[in-house]
């Protein structure tokens, strides 16, 4: 499914730039969920995870007309959002507790005892995500979430490739610490 919806981004986001609306809701329903996955692992926060898609894909009608269609929609509306994020986390305090969405929750686990021990892992993963600085949980989140190249990811975040990869082998190390700190078992 999510080939053949890759498949549908291009010719919508041509005909979207050319003012076509129903071309440019159909993006939103194509990429809405993997907006709102991105944000809401930059921001941990599920409300405002909402909050900044929807801003990002009000910015994205708002400026189709500057999208070059030499680039891929999907990387210019990342930018968008990730901007957004950032822009977020830097101007609001992240919250303590992080409800968090089906996708983020795994396989369904029937025991009381296997289901603590699962949100205990995913406290601390999304905690540790928000302990990373802003670009180290962007690049993290871009390459290793929705496995991006560092080329794609560096023209999102607006940084040079040598960087992004910086950020992302410093995230990696920093997990890795916090892994063996914790204990936690693959």
């Amino acid at each position: 499914m999510v080939e053949k919806e890759d498949d549908q981004i291009r010719p919508l986001a041509d005909r979207a730039a050319d003012g076509d609306r129903a071309a440019f809701s159909e993006l939103v329903k194509v990429l809405m969920n993997r907006v709102v996955a991105l944000t809401y692992r930059l921001t941990g926060e599920r409300e405002a995870a909402l909050d900044l898609t929807q801003d990002a894909f009000v910015s994205a009608w708002e400026n189709i007309r500057s999208f070059r269609r030499d680039s891929k929609f999907e990387t210019w509306l990342y930018r968008i959002a990730v901007n957004k994020a950032l822009n977020f986390i830097a101007h609001r305090k992240i919250a303590d507790t992080v409800e968090l969405t089906d996708e983020c929750a795994g396989a369904v686990s029937q025991s009381a005892d296997d289901q603590l021990t699962r949100d205990e892992l995913k406290q601390r993963v999304v905690s540790f995500m928000q302990s990373l600085p802003d670009q180290q949980r962007a690049a993290f989140e871009l390459r290793f979430y929705r496995q991006l190249s560092f080329e794609e990811i560096a023209e999102i975040v607006g940084r040079g490739v040598p960087t992004v990869k910086t950020n992302y082998r410093e995230a990696i190390q920093k997990l890795r610490k916090v892994a063996e700190e914790e204990g936690w078992r693959p």
